[in-house]
């Protein structure tokens, strides 16, 4: 019903930025959060940053200061401007957004995935 596509992976070195990029398609389908998150080898997904509709936002605490998310919501975007990056930020990024999509008379509310984006930080 919905997909997400990411782009802007990439190498960086420490200290360095990188920007992230997700598009959502579809049709006849609707967004209220949007965010990402992240996975490293050998660890359990984790979330990055969100932000809602309305453009409240959450951070992980260990992305506070650096990451930004933003979005613009008329072309079902999402961005996340990563700057003094870590080496522990090297991870595969995965867009994810909860979506209202149509199902016959009814509307169903789902989480969608991206295919992901690695990010890797170099020293």
């Amino acid at each position: 019903q919905v997909q997400l596509a990411e782009s802007g992976g990439g190498l960086v070195q420490a200290g360095g930025s990188l920007r992230l990029s997700c598009a959502a398609s579809g049709r006849s389908f609707s967004i209220n959060d949007m965010g990402w998150y992240r996975q490293a080898p050998g660890k359990q997904r984790e979330l990055v940053a969100v932000m809602t509709r309305g453009g409240s936002t959450n951070y992980a605490d260990s992305v506070k200061g650096r990451f930004s998310i933003s979005r613009d919501n008329a072309n079902n975007m999402v961005y996340l401007q990563m700057s003094s990056m870590k080496v522990e930020d090297t991870a595969v990024y995965f867009c994810n957004a909860d979506a209202t999509t149509p199902q016959g008379f009814k509307f169903t509310r789902a989480t969608y995935w991206g295919q992901g984006t690695q990010v890797t930080v170099s020293s």
